[in-house]
């Protein structure tokens, strides 16, 4: 937790699809934000397109003194600041500026959920479709364990992390 009347890095959650609209606000109010953002294609039923997308959805980053956060939480499409206990919960800086690093690489980042190994998860994507099982490795390819519990048996199969959703 943040020493009050320092600045730290907060996570603002916004509505959804509105985290550009609040960056856009805060830099307007002077307030420094990050918000981290990647190029994927986006289909629709006529074209495909590169869309600029938020690396996490419904968040983006602001460094303010938690005492001061009036100009934050007053922006349209922040729902609020994510706290722990009832206080504003500060983010290490570190871990921003590895995200900083990260999104100004030339690599190609593809964000996937946060899971831990031995969740039940349900396959959201690709040809395993709502698929439920346990994760039992985590990574950019994860392994899934489907099982029949009542038999005692089981089958893993290999699916890309960003295609699993926590239950």
């Amino acid at each position: 937790m943040s020493d009050e009347g320092r600045l730290g890095w907060y996570a603002v959650w916004t509505r959804s699809r509105a985290e550009k609209s609040v960056r856009d606000q805060l830099i307007r109010r002077s307030v420094e934000v990050f918000l981290p953002t990647v190029i994927q294609w986006s289909r629709w039923k006529d074209r495909r397109k590169q869309v600029e997308w938020p690396l996490f959805p419904g968040y983006c980053f602001v460094k303010i003194d938690p005492r001061h956060r009036l100009p934050v939480i007053s922006c349209d499409g922040v729902v609020h600041i994510v706290s722990v206990d009832g206080r504003a919960a500060e983010i290490p800086a570190q871990e921003i500026e590895a995200i900083r690093q990260l999104v100004g690489s030339t690599l190609a980042l593809d964000p996937c959920p946060f899971l831990d190994e031995g969740d039940p998860v349900r396959v959201v994507a690709g040809p395993l479709t709502g698929v439920t099982g346990r994760l039992v490795r985590k990574g950019a390819d994860a392994r899934l364990v489907v099982s029949i519990e009542l038999i005692g048996r089981a089958v893993s199969v290999q699916v890309h992390a960003a295609d699993v959703r926590a239950l």
